[in-house]
């Protein structure tokens, strides 16, 4: 009877795991994503609500960190370095502190995100941005606790954070001309060693015309100083295609010492194996 039993339990077990109840967050997550001049930003927070509750000075008190929404970190993320109140903030990902007051709020970004609400043991050093934000009165109650980006421009953005009467407003400028001009420069400089290499091994690899793909991978090499072995590695495998085997050997070759040097054991096992391979007659 009784390994009847187990063998039921094992029998039933994958349905009960997917038969779990799911029912809706207290304070479901949310994702805010969006592009600011060239910068890309994204803000991800749990959704807490009012529910008939004062808000601030009970809920969430004064003068005190709070962890800016509910659950988890709420964080938010740069793609390149952004500037508020006169502080460059590098790019990356940070946590987002506030501490609510009643006519200001502080804005903490803060470099360790994997904090469940506030940190156990506050860090200053991992303060990234303190600003201080002044508080509107809201007319019109917000009843779930709202992360926006508004007023967008080429060069900048606002923050915004509402919850019941209160509403903060936080801008943040993007480096957009700096990361322009820059796009444009690489433009102008044409084709980089990388965009050669990556041609060719896309004409190689979808078997196009391999004459250019030989030239392309030439001309990445040309272009390149250290000679990586997976540019020789592909200029062998295409004078190979090529039915140019002796020469494919003689690349190989190159690209099996370059290999050992880096001791990418991948590298050496295929070049070893195409040198044996093409030098069969």
């Amino acid at each position: 009877m009784k390994k009847i039993l187990i063998a039921f339990a094992f029998i039933i077990a994958p349905f009960i795991t997917e038969a779990q109840l799911k029912t809706p967050q207290a304070s479901p997550k949310s994702t805010v994503f969006q592009t600011v001049g060239l910068t890309d930003v994204e803000i991800v927070y749990c959704r807490p609500a009012a529910r008939g509750r004062a808000v601030f000075g009970n809920l969430v008190p004064f003068g005190k960190v709070w962890r800016t929404g509910a659950n988890e970190n709420t964080t938010i993320s740069f793609s390149e370095d952004v500037t508020i109140d006169g502080k460059i903030v590098p790019k990356g990902k940070y946590a987002v502190y506030t501490i609510p007051k009643i006519e200001s709020w502080e804005v903490i970004f803060y470099s360790t995100t994997n904090n469940w609400g506030t940190p156990e043991t506050w860090n200053e050093a991992n303060v990234v941005l303190r600003t201080t934000v002044k508080e509107e009165a809201l007319t019109k109650p917000v009843e779930s606790f709202t992360i926006s980006i508004s007023n967008l421009d080429a060069n900048f953005a606002y923050l915004d954070m509402a919850w019941e009467n209160s509403s903060v407003s936080m801008k943040f400028e993007v480096p957009t001309q700096k990361v322009t001009l820059a796009n444009i420069e690489k433009a102008l400089a044409g084709p980089t060693s990388g965009d050669y290499f990556s041609a060719a091994q896309y004409i190689f690899q979808s078997n196009g015309d391999n004459v250019k793909a030989l030239s392309y991978v030439d001309k990445a090499l040309e272009m390149s100083t250290e000679k990586p072995y997976w540019f020789t590695r592909l200029k062998s495998l295409i004078q190979a295609k090529l039915g140019d085997k002796k020469a494919a050997i003689e690349t190989a070759k190159l690209s099996l010492a370059a290999a050992e040097i880096a001791k990418n054991q991948d590298y050496v096992k295929m070049n070893k194996e195409s040198i044996a391979e093409w030098s069969k007659k």
